[in-house]
């Protein structure tokens, strides 16, 4: 082992958990899904908006914190959203 292993320690840059060291935790971040009355809707491009990437693309649902059923939603309605040129594909 080299003098480096020895300051970082045995696992590495990152701590037992996986954490960076000296890192603070990330903030779950909150869905606006979080709602129960909200539906969610092609025709609701606000919405769609909060799960679309500043490039357009997306956001998957470990970044959202939404199920895997309301992912596939929002995906169907992004996508028909952009058909009807409620919302770009791309930002210019």
């Amino acid at each position: 082992m080299s003098t480096d292993d020895f300051e970082r320690g045995e696992r590495g840059e990152r701590g037992e958990r996986g954490e960076k060291e000296g890192g603070r935790p990330r903030r779950k971040r909150i869905s606006p899904l979080a709602d129960p009355t909200v539906v969610i809707d092609y025709k609701n491009p606000a919405l769609l908006k909060h799960f679309l990437t500043d490039r357009g693309k997306v956001v998957p649902a470990r970044i959202s914190s939404i199920s895997a059923a309301q992912q596939r939603q929002i995906a169907k309605a992004i996508k028909r959203a952009r058909i009807l040129a409620l919302i770009p594909y791309t930002v210019q």
